[in-house]
């Protein structure tokens, strides 16, 4: 193994939390390929520069809390990033239920102060439903929570 190749990628790792899949990539861009890839990935493992649960964890913390994204959208782009079921489950253990609960009345409550010019209830409602939901949020939690703050 090449030890110049293996500290690049092991700074690559420390950098910020990546997916088996980002460093391979990375890796065959650098030219390395076959065994030596899946040596160094291996290795990397081994030493705790990567580890697909912490990658889920921070990536479902980050994207919930900073992009506001919901559960089902988190879960969509962990799938998409080949992390396993179990990874996806452990990242999305990270958000408590109230913490959720919370996010979607924090949401519903910034959209209603965009649409107080909105007269029509129905109409208000739709469209907060359709932003929650466009985010990731479970369409029932969503409707519960709007039928809650606008009493309908």
């Amino acid at each position: 193994m090449d030890t110049a190749i293996l500290k690049k990628a092991a700074n690559y790792c420390v950098y910020q939390e990546r997916t088996h899949q980002e460093v391979r990539k990375k890796l065959s861009e650098w030219k390395v390929f076959g065994d030596e890839t899946e040596e160094i990935v291996t290795w990397l493992i081994t030493e705790n520069y990567l580890n697909e649960e912490r990658y889920a964890k921070s990536f479902a913390g980050g994207k919930f809390r900073v992009k506001n994204w919901g559960k089902l959208k988190i879960n969509f782009e962990l799938k998409a990033r080949r992390i396993s079921a179990y990874c996806i489950k452990s990242g999305l253990a990270e958000i408590t239920n109230e913490e959720y609960q919370e996010k979607i009345d924090f949401l519903i409550n910034k959209k209603m102060a965009e649409l107080e010019l909105l007269e029509n209830q129905f109409e208000k409602s739709n469209k907060i439903f359709r932003h929650l939901t466009s985010k990731g949020f479970e369409p029932e939690l969503v409707n519960e929570r709007i039928r809650k703050k606008l009493k309908l």
